[in-house]
């Protein structure tokens, strides 16, 4: 029996579709760093955007939220119902993305999306000029997709702590490592060298920090800066409001008005 008779994909809320997909990949990026891919034949994401992920034989009751890190598109017209590649990268902080790293190809996961607004949803601006997309750790996954989707036309920088991971999924004209132990590229955190002079517009993601150091940096140039944040999630559609932000035209929802954001109307 397949997962479509299993159980039917159907629509729910802000018309988002919830699935049973199979896992159709796993890589293992370091102690704490997963990546994962499933089979996805629902409506395609848009950079920035994420999914609930819950596996199907889980002990947790809530799905956990990831950004999509690219999307593969393999249908043609020959084979028109080949399923497309959702692909992920997760870092294990607890009970539920270790359920989710535990899993193997074969075995299935509850996925609901797409969710959120997406990078250019936000900026409203289809090509942004010349643009920097500065990643730290797994906030490389939605910025992957973006540079993905942009066609490679962006300067990408990416910190880590130590060993990097998912470089050779990036597009990019120019690609800028940083390390905090001096393992590859340059040696400190990412925001240290990151200069935001010449760009349009700098789209971020990672530590909330960074995120903060960014933006100033980019405000004291004149430089448009998009944050995508991280916070814990429930329904992921805006009815809990479980994951508010602050912001400065008054509170948000992380999920539904997010995960990306002006950095004006959160770091002013």
């Amino acid at each position: 029996m397949n997962s479509q008779q299993e159980l039917p994909a159907h629509t729910g809320f802000n018309g988002r579709e919830f699935r049973l997909c199979e896992c159709i990949g796993r890589s293992v990026l370091n102690e704490e760093v997963i990546s994962l891919d499933f089979a996805w034949e629902g409506p395609a994401p848009k950079a920035g955007q994420f999914f609930l992920l819950r596996p199907q034989r889980t002990s947790v009751f809530l799905g956990r939220p990831l950004s999509a890190a690219g999307w593969n598109l393999r249908r043609s017209k020959s084979r028109p119902v080949e399923p497309d590649i959702l692909e992920f990268i997760l870092a294990i902080r607890g009970k539920g993305t270790k359920e989710l790293a535990d899993l193997r190809p074969g075995e299935k996961a509850f996925l609901t999306g797409p969710l959120g607004r997406g990078w250019l949803e936000v900026s409203g601006a289809q090509r942004p000029g010349k643009t920097a997309l500065v990643s730290g750790g797994v906030g490389i996954a939605p910025l992957a997709f973006f540079a993905q989707e942009q066609g490679g036309l962006v300067d990408f920088y990416a910190g880590f702590r130590s060993k990097p991971f998912c470089l050779e999924n990036i597009k990019a004209q120019r690609i800028i490592i940083a390390s905090e132990d001096g393992c590859a590229g340059h040696k400190g955190r990412i925001p240290d060298f990151f200069v935001p002079d010449n760009y349009d517009a700098v789209f971020t993601c990672g530590p909330e920090s960074m995120l903060r150091t960014i933006a100033k940096k980019c405000r004291a140039k004149g430089v448009k800066c998009y944050v995508s944040l991280e916070r814990h999630m429930a329904c992921g559609t805006g009815a809990c409001l479980g994951c508010t932000v602050e912001t400065g035209s008054g509170n948000r929802r992380c999920c539904s008005d997010g995960p990306v954001f002006d950095a004006e109307d959160i770091f002013a």
